[in-house]
């Protein structure tokens, strides 16, 4: 089966489009060495894919015949991502929102007045 298609047959990528896309970037890699989209795959190989500021490991166990359920991927694949790219990704959630949470709106008269401080003192 093609890389791109296993990739989003496993539900790593919500389409085979984003899939091949990432293939072709560079971002997916088979036994550490970049790969096509085209690239066929068997069992036994060890994915590294670069998604979201993370690297993600995947073992493939199985081949699908289609997409598959959620419930399902952990018949065909298995992740071995190591724990500090795990822990990156939390630390990478926690300095996003430390000030304000996502949707409350535009900055206040204090932070407009602290960006712009700011931006003074760089020039």
């Amino acid at each position: 089966m093609r890389i791109d298609k296993y990739l989003w047959c496993v539900r790593i990528y919500k389409t085979r489009n984003i899939a091949s896309q990432s293939c072709k970037k560079g971002h997916v890699k088979i036994q550490d060495s970049s790969c096509k989209p085209s690239k066929e795959i068997y069992g036994g190989e060890i994915i590294s894919i670069r998604k979201n500021q993370m690297n993600l490991k995947i073992e493939v166990f199985a081949i699908p015949e289609s997409r598959i359920g959620a419930k399902l991927v952990h018949q065909f694949c298995k992740d071995i991502t190591p724990k500090n790219e795990i822990e990156k990704l939390d630390l990478l959630k926690y300095s996003k929102d430390y000030y304000r949470t996502k949707g409350t709106g535009r900055p206040t008269k204090k932070d407009r007045r602290d960006i712009d401080d700011y931006h003074e003192s760089q020039e």
